[in-house]
């Protein structure tokens, strides 16, 4: 029997944790739901979740050192994944009401509100799904569940050949079209919340624990 992966679920103080290590746990990995910088980096798997105002969640994880802890990970090709505005954190920055926010500048682009006649977008989507993915193995027909009025609405990186591009899965909410999902490398994303996404969202996570 090989051993259990060891993910860590950052506590940045953002949100409903619970419902996510609960998740992680029965897609078969030992959770620990902690803010400490150095079990974040040490860790098999490391989990950023992320729930209300994208300024909010970047001033608490600054206060745990989150956006150090993702660099260093992803230095070392070390996976992390990022779900809902944990994963518009990921991104150069966000606005809200005005106001700008600098992300972690992982992947460039803006986290902006969505164009569509009625937001939040909240419920059950399809998603569009490109080849090759291994994150939605055997879901990629399935819907997800969304919570959001922002999103990042263009994808900007370019690697122009040098590295392998990522997989970049969309959404459609109101005509407005935004990005669901990122697969690249080690550092996964979704805008929904696998944890809230029945049997679909457990698979997904499940492709996550074996990934690592």
């Amino acid at each position: 029997m090989s051993k259990k992966k060891a993910v860590v679920v950052l506590d940045y103080g953002s949100g409903n944790l619970r419902s996510a290590v609960r998740a992680v746990e029965r897609a078969g990995a030992t959770v620990t739901l902690t803010g400490d910088r150095h079990a974040a980096e040490a860790a098999d798997g490391l989990l950023v979740p992320g729930v209300g105002a994208y300024a909010a969640c970047m001033a608490g994880l600054r206060a745990v050192d989150g956006p150090r802890a993702i660099g260093r990970r992803l230095a070392g090709g070390r996976p992390v994944l990022g779900i809902c505005v944990g994963m518009q954190v990921l991104f150069e920055r966000g606005v809200e009401h005005g106001v700008e926010t600098e992300g972690c500048d992982e992947w460039p682009g803006v986290v902006e509100r969505l164009q569509a006649p009625v937001v939040p977008h909240m419920g059950w989507n399809t998603v569009d799904v490109p080849t090759g993915t291994r994150m939605f193995a055997g879901v990629a027909d399935e819907r997800f569940y969304f919570v959001h009025s922002y999103g990042v609405r263009s994808w900007e990186l370019e690697t122009n050949g040098r590295t392998t591009p990522p997989l970049v899965t969309w959404a459609d909410h109101g005509g407005d079209r935004f990005v669901a999902a990122v697969e690249n490398g080690p550092l996964w994303a979704t805008q929904f919340h696998p944890e809230k996404s029945g049997d679909a969202g457990a698979q997904l996570l499940q492709n996550w624990v074996q990934s690592l």
